[in-house]
């Protein structure tokens, strides 16, 4: 090709690139370098053509190759760049900078325009890559290149100012070249700014000072910067923050930086620069408190400026403020931390932690002297400055290493002999030695060195203060260096402290002490020294403004838990104002301080106790008593709260805790007197009135006992009179008090006094007191006590002169009390009473003193029924009437006025009187109206024609009046011995309660008090009824006694003293009296019962047939009655007369209201036994338990008859005795033994049923009846049956040594009884089979038969006894399987033929044949036992005859003997057995008897499973059963069946099964 046609080859290209159409100008590029490889023009139109068609790698390729061509044409270097910046091409940012650089190059001589404009990109692309030298060298090139241009001021200063904005991005971390350019660019735009002053100018120059401020190594251009800005800008804020801030951190703050400061306050008040600057030119100036607020204020808006920490540190180090300055130094160096700076950072750090030492020295306490040292450590150099290492010495010697403050100390003064603080250290160690000599010394060279140290002056003064005899009574030299102290350092407090102690307690300047105590106080608040003495001087000067005050500012500014002594003073001043609110709550906050303060304790209980809060008051004193043992006020002050809340045992506990420590202790001792004669009082009121009797006695006793310490004490005198005069209401037989002797002006040490000695005693203590001290209540006392003596003698009948001598004299006394207080109510209604007594009557006088003592009193409801009493007594009964009502109104709770409203109802016949004098009851106990209540709760009684009336009802019943008036009517008869028909009532209510015991000394009593000769009928009904009781108590010789002191001529009186006579045993007589009382008995229905009792005493003489005919005439009256039908049947039963016995009951039941009666259930139930039908005995009971299934009385009785007549149900037996227990107690006290005997016949023990054993039931019956002989004999039964399981089972028999004492214990039953004596002969002859046999079974044949042999000698006819003997005798002969002879075999069965009834006994000769091999023998006594138990209807005794029968011919069927009889034998006793009842052991006989027969026969198989896997068989059989069966099925090789049985044995336990099942499984 041509060059003409590369040409036009190049044309087209360029045309089609023209045209877009990239693809065409590839291919004539192509063809152009087909022929020109180095075409330069080529190379860029490909450049072109491939960058438009996105393929930036050969468009790149292509510029790179044109450049190469052709370095110094542009048209490939502007394609490169273009393209570089277009696409994110690999090495687009590694090329750019150098392709800008190229172009530069170009540019520079051809276009400056475009050189400019390359030159910003190129700066573009350095601040992306952060190359921040290049772009100021770059920029500054440019600006160079625009000035040399011709460029105006405005562009040049945008071009500076753009420069400032390009570097303005980590400036501090750019190098110094960089950094200069940036300076000088700022410079040159400040100088080049067209409008000066501007705001644009402005915020320009406030850039460059932040620049400058960020170049440590620039302060000076930075100085020059703000006062140049200054200038300009006077009122700009920034340039005097920085310039400030600059001579702040420089420590260079002269007359002119605090006039900077003082101008930057000036235009912001809230500048901290600014405060700051003031606040340190404050410190320099020694104007503390200022350089505090300032600093203090500014750290607010610069918290970052760490000198200014410092500084404030400083300032308040120098104010002895240790705490405050603490705070800033943590702070400062947590600043310093925080900036990480290096330069000055160091010794800043040095300097907050010296400061931070020299604070926390000035702290009390070992810790924060540890952390100055630890402080210390930290500062760098500080072994090498000697300020440091007193420091040093100092928290050594405040830590208490004495030895390394003195090893500090010499070494400082061996280097630095001439520094003060070396000196001062030394005398602070010997000040902590209290060698005060040598530490005077050592602070006097200290002041040598530099007189102008407070702290020196302040030492030695102390030395002074605490020196010997010399200086502590002249404190002169003290005084003169404690004021230098305080001169030179006016904000030491401690100085002050001291002076104020030197003014109060050398000078006794309390005044100028209270100003130091104050000056002290203001300088440091948590001095609580100086505050608490500046308060307390301001009360001695009687200042309480000035006081409370101060305790005012502590307490507002303290937090929780501080403060005690402000809190504490403010409290106790609150106290004394009676403000008791106040006082609580700052004492409460005073022990938020201080909770073991015993005195703050102390005081806030008396604040509680001012205003009523006794509970809290009582509180606080015993914590105070806890902190502080030995505080006798706190103590006394709890037993003085206790008794005023009525605590009189614990009070009494707590004065005794004094008295034990102070025995002359008064308070306490009257505090312990009338705590007992409140108790005494209390006492009283309930009628205790023994317990009253000795309370005085004690009350008594501390009365003189502080009397003896106190004689001149008035109020003792007074208590001892109220303790003496309080008994008056006691009857005199109870009071025998003694008193000390010295209370009688006697030398006997007691004497004891009668009641009127007491009385009298009383009124010589009232008489004491008012010659110490005559008050209107003492006089009143006194009156009611002379009062009192005329009572006690009015009831002595003694003469009327004495009686109305004393009577005058109270009359004297009370008038004499009204006279000096006459507004007192109480006095007034005291003499009212005294002057309606009968020995005075002057009515018209008590009527006006009980109006007066209403006028002095509105409410008052003693007044009024007082009034009314008067009314009463004199027949003013609607004037009487509404005085109580108008006491009632008053006060509805006042006893005495409802007692007065119950006697006028009472005398005006109102049906509410006995609802009132109940309610007299309900509200409180009192004489007149127990009396009252309890005559109308028996008068009801007494009338049996109410009984089924509403009034009765309600009043008798709804109210349970009968035990309501008995109970206050032993009180009324406590109180009142005299009274003869309060002691028949109570006699009557006690024996309706069934209290016979109590009514029959009831009745003694009344008796005794009985006058025969005033009335007979009284004493004889009296008499008569003691009598009755007496009998019914069992007393029949007292009961026999008391009838004889009767004539014995009504009928109640003969057939009473008869029943005695019977009781007793005296048949004879007392048939003698019932035949007497034959002679005056009236009633057809009273003869029938004196016939029936003369039948029973016939019996009870063994004439039976004249019994018969007695019982009979009583039969054939015209009015029988039940109890002598009762007692016909009852004879029939003991005849066994069943005839007899079933007519009687017919005739029972046609009299019988109540169908079901236990009574009428029981005699049916007996003469069914007589008739010997058992099933009917038990369907007689059933029948009565379901028509009455709630008396527990048929369930226990069904129960028995189970167990007795129909054991095969003793199960629903166990259940009725059960269910009898349920439903009460009292009858289920006897249902347990019957419910215990039907569990052992159903064999329930302890090893089948945990919950319902016989075992556990009769051990229950035990705990509730151990006086039933019964009861031990069946828990013999139950160990003996629990043992014999236990064999079964292979475990040890666990009550193997019970049997004995259980016979004792039966035997011990049986003492004083005399009743049923042959059934408790049988019962102890059970028992003691029970026990030998028990004995034998397990193992103790020796005991058991000694126990026979000494049986038999007491009593050798006995041939069960004799039977018991010889089994035991043969028990080892038969368990040597030896031989018996021929002769030993005849006496055995001569034993048994003489016990031939005994079903036992033919059983134990069978099993002695079975031994020596004589089954046909044995088989004949087998036989011979079941018919016996057949002839006795013994359901147990033919179930085990057949059972042992069927054993036998198994056993003989097991020794594989060939004969038809056995076989048929086992089956027959089986099935009779299945007869009786189901018998599982039965069932299980017969299985083995086909066991024996077949082995593997399919009925086998049948038998056994039925008595393995179906339920209620026990679980010995099933054991047994399982183990034949798993033989069984080994021998039929079943596996699947054998793998069942296994896993059941192994459900059950039954480890003999499973033995056996790993025998049979290996062999």
């Amino acid at each position: 090709m041509s060059s003409k046609e590369v040409k036009i080859a190049l044309k087209s290209a360029r045309d089609a690139i023209r045209n877009k159409e990239y693809k065409e100008a590839l291919k004539h590029c192509k063809t152009v370098l087909k022929q020109e490889k180095n075409n330069y023009n080529a190379w860029v139109f490909i450049g072109v053509a491939a960058a438009e068609l996105e393929q930036p790698d050969q468009a790149q390729g292509a510029y790179k190759k044109a450049a190469e061509l052709e370095p110094e044409q542009l048209l490939a270097w502007q394609g490169l760049a273009s393209l570089y910046e277009k696409c994110d091409h690999v090495n687009a940012k590694d090329d750019l900078p150098g392709v800008y650089r190229k172009l530069l190059e170009l540019y520079e001589s051809v276009d400056k325009q475009k050189w400019c404009d390359v030159c910003k990109k190129l700066v573009d692309l350095y601040c992306q890559e952060k190359k921040y030298l290049e772009v100021a060298r770059t920029w500054y090139k440019l600006i160079m290149t625009r000035q040399e241009n011709g460029a105006d001021r405005q562009e040049l200063h945008e071009l500076w100012r753009k420069l400032t904005q390009l570097l303005a991005e980590n400036m501090e971390e750019q190098n110094n070249e960089t950094q200069q350019m940036l300076l000088t660019a700022f410079e040159n735009a400040l100088d080049l700014a067209d409008s000066i002053p501007s705001e644009d100018h402005q915020v320009l120059y406030r850039h460059f000072i932040q620049c400058l401020s960020k170049f440590p190594h620039e302060t000076p251009r930075l100085k020059k910067a703000c006062e140049g800005m200054i200038n300009i800008y006077p009122t700009a804020q920034y340039p005097l923050e920085v310039i400030c801030l600059y001579l702040i951190e420089s420590g260079s703050l002269t007359d002119e930086g605090q006039q900077y400061c003082c101008k930057l306050v000036e235009l912001n008040s809230k500048s901290g620069p600014g405060l700051i600057g003031l606040g340190i030119k404050a410190l320099q100036n020694k104007k503390y408190e200022d350089a505090v607020s300032h600093l203090t204020e500014g750290l607010k808006e610069s918290p970052l400026c760490i000198t200014a920490w410092c500084r404030l540190a400083e300032a308040q180090v120098k104010m002895h403020r240790p705490k405050d300055a603490i705070l800033s130094c943590n702070q400062a160096l947590k600043t310093i931390d925080t900036a990480a700076e290096s330069g000055g950072s160091l010794h800043q750090k040095n300097l907050c932690l010296r400061l931070k030492a020299e604070a926390l020295l000035k702290l009390p306490g070992c810790d924060s002297s540890e952390e100055a040292a630890h402080t210390l450590d930290q500062v760098s150099d500080a072994d090498k400055t000697p300020g440091l290492l007193v420091l040093q010495g100092l928290a050594r010697l405040n830590m208490g290493a004495v030895d390394e403050a003195t090893k500090i100390t010499e070494d400082l003064a061996a280097s630095y002999p001439d520094l003060a603080e070396v000196h001062a250290l030394e005398g602070w160690i010997h000040f902590t030695k209290k060698d005060y000599l040598h530490a005077e010394m050592c602070f006097q060279r200290a002041l040598e060195k530099d007189a102008e140290v407070a702290e020196y002056h302040y030492q030695l003064g102390l030395t002074y203060w605490l020196m010997g005899e010399e200086t502590r009574k002249d404190k002169g030299k003290a005084l003169s260096h404690l004021l230098k102290a305080a001169r030179l350092d006016a904000y030491m407090g401690k100085a002050f402290r001291c002076l104020g102690h030197y003014y109060r307690d050398v000078a006794g300047d309390r005044s100028r002490a209270r100003g130091c105590y104050r000056k002290a106080f203001d300088l440091d608040d948590t001095d609580t020294e100086s505050g608490a003495a500046a308060v307390d001087l301001s009360v001695e000067l009687e200042d309480t403004e000035t006081a409370l005050a101060i305790l005012t500012a502590v307490t507002q500014k303290a937090s929780a838990g501080a403060a005690k002594w402000a809190w504490l003073r403010r409290g106790l001043h609150y106290l004394k104002a009676g403000q008791h609110s106040q006082a609580v709550a700052d004492l409460q906050a005073a022990l938020r301080a201080d909770p073991k303060d015993c005195n703050c304790w102390e005081s806030l209980g008396e604040a509680y106790l001012s205003r009523g809060g006794y509970t809290t008051a009582l509180k606080s004193f015993t914590r105070a008593s806890e902190l502080n043992p030995d505080s006798t006020y706190s103590v006394f002050k709890v037993a003085a709260i206790q008794q005023i809340l009525g605590r009189y045992a614990e009070a009494i506990a707590q004065y005794q805790l004094i008295i034990k420590k102070k025995e002359d202790y008064v308070p306490a001792l009257k505090g312990l007197g009338e705590c007992h004669l409140m108790m005494a009082k209390a006492a009283l009121v309930d009628f205790l009135d023994g317990k009253a009797v000795d309370y005085v006695e004690k009350a008594l006793q501390y009365f003189t006992w502080a009397l003896q310490h106190r004689a001149d004490v008035s109020c003792l005198w007074k208590l001892a009179g109220d303790a003496c005069t309080c008994l008056h209401a006691v009857s005199p037989s109870k009071v025998h008090v003694r008193v000390l002797g010295v209370l009688l002006g006697q030398q006997e040490e007691r004497e004891v006094l009668k009641k009127d000695e007491l009385l009298h005693l009383g009124g010589r203590c009232y008489g004491r007191a008012l010659k110490l001290m005559p008050t209107s209540n003492t006089w009143c006392d006194l009156g009611i006590n002379y009062y009192r003596q005329a009572q006690h003698l009015a009831e002595a009948e003694s003469s009327m002169n004495d009686l109305t001598e004393l009577l005058q004299k109270s009359l004297h006394c009370l008038k004499k009390a009204v006279r000096l207080d006459s507004n007192n109510h109480l006095y007034w209604n005291a003499l009212g009473v005294v002057a309606c007594y009968r020995g005075i009557g002057n009515y018209a006088l008590a009527q006006h003193c009980f109006i007066k003592s209403i006028q002095a009193e509105q409410i008052n409801a003693a007044a009024w029924t007082n009034l009314g009493v008067l009314y009463l007594a004199t027949e003013h009964i609607e004037q009487a009437h509404e005085a109580f009502k108008m006491a009632q109104s008053l006060d509805p709770s006042y006893l005495l006025c409802w007692i007065g409203q119950a006697l006028i109802a009472e005398r005006v016949g109102s049906y509410d009187t006995m609802d009132l004098f109940r309610h007299t009851t309900e509200l409180s106990m009192h004489t007149e109206g127990a009396i009252g209540y309890a005559y109308w709760v028996c008068t009801t009684l007494q009338d049996k024609s109410n009984r089924e009336t509403e009034l009765y009802q309600y009043n008798i019943l709804q109210m349970n009046a009968v035990s309501a008036a008995q109970g206050v009517l032993c009180k009324y008869v406590e109180r009142i011995q005299n009274y003869a028909p309060a002691f028949s009532m109570l006699g009557y209510l006690n024996e309706h309660l069934q209290l016979k015991r109590e009514a029959a000394e009831a009745y003694h009593r009344a008796t005794v008090l009985l006058d025969p000769a005033e009335d007979q009928h009284t004493y004889n009904v009296t008499v008569r009824h003691w009598g009755r009781l007496l009998c019914s108590t069992g007393d029949y010789d007292e009961a026999i006694q008391a009838f004889k002191l009767m004539p014995l001529e009504e009928l109640e009186d003969i057939i009473g003293f008869a029943l005695a006579l019977f009781m007793k045993g005296l048949y004879k007589e007392s048939n003698q009296a019932y035949e007497r009382a034959l002679t005056v008995v009236k009633s057809e229905q009273d003869k029938a019962h004196i016939l029936t009792a003369l039948a029973i005493t016939e019996y009870k003489q063994g004439k039976l047939d004249a019994a018969k005919s007695l019982l009979f005439k009583c039969s054939i009256l015209k009015e029988p009655t039940t109890e002598s039908l009762q007692a016909l049947c009852a004879l029939g039963l003991a005849m066994q007369d069943a005839t007899l016995s079933k007519a009687a009951l017919n005739e029972l039941l046609k009299h019988r209201k109540q169908r079901n009666d236990c009574h009428r259930c029981l005699l049916m139930s007996a003469t069914s036994a007589v008739q010997g039908r058992s099933v009917a005995v038990q369907r007689q009971v059933s029948k009565a338990v379901h028509s009455n299934p709630a008396d527990p009385a048929l369930w226990s009785l069904l129960s028995r008859v189970v167990a007795q007549y129909t054991q095969r149900n003793a199960k629903g037996g166990a259940v009725a005795g059960s269910v009898a227990h349920i439903l009460d107690s009292n009858h289920g006290k006897k249902a347990l033994l019957y419910t215990a005997v039907n569990q052992l016949a159903v064999g329930s023990s302890a090893a089948e049923s945990r919950k319902n054993s016989a075992l556990k039931t009769i051990q229950k019956a035990a705990l509730l009846s151990p006086d039933d002989p019964a009861v031990w004999a069946a828990l013999m039964a139950a160990c003996h049956a629990d043992d014999k399981l236990a064999l079964l089972s292979n475990t040890q028999p666990k009550r193997m040594d019970l049997y004995l004492a259980l016979l004792s214990a039966v035997s011990a039953s049986f003492k004083d009884k005399e009743i049923l004596q042959s059934y408790n002969q049988s019962l102890e002859k059970w028992s003691f089979s029970q026990a030998v046999t028990g004995l034998v079974d397990t193992g103790r044949v020796s005991e058991a038969e000694s126990l026979c042999t000494k049986n038999l000698k007491s009593n050798p006819d006995q041939p069960p006894v004799v039977l018991l003997l010889r089994q035991v005798q043969c028990k080892s002969l038969l368990e040597s399987q030896k031989p018996l002879p021929d002769a030993v075999l005849e006496e055995l069965q001569k034993t048994v033929m003489s016990n031939s009834t005994s079903v036992p006994a033919w059983q134990w000769l069978a099993q002695v044949y079975q031994s020596q091999g004589m089954m046909g023998a044995a088989e004949m006594c087998y036989r011979k036992s079941l018919q016996v138990a057949s002839q006795q209807g013994s359901w147990s005794g033919k179930l085990s005859s057949l059972l042992k029968l069927a054993l036998l011919a198994l056993e003989v069927c097991m020794a594989n003997v060939s004969s038809d009889h056995w076989p048929s034998l086992v089956q027959e006793a089986t099935s009779e057995a299945l007869k009786v009842c189901f018998c599982p052991l039965a069932v299980f006989l017969q299985a083995l008897l086909q066991f024996n027969r077949k082995m593997g026969a399919r009925e086998t198989r049948r038998l056994l499973e039925r008595v393995v896997y179906q339920p209620g068989y026990p679980s010995s059989i099933v054991s047994a059963a399982r183990w034949y069966l798993l033989r069984h099925l080994y021998a039929k090789d079943d596996p699947e069946l054998i793998d069942v049985l296994v896993k059941n044995a192994e459900t059950h336990g039954d480890k003999r099964t499973l033995e056996l099942n790993q025998k049979l499984s290996t062999q």
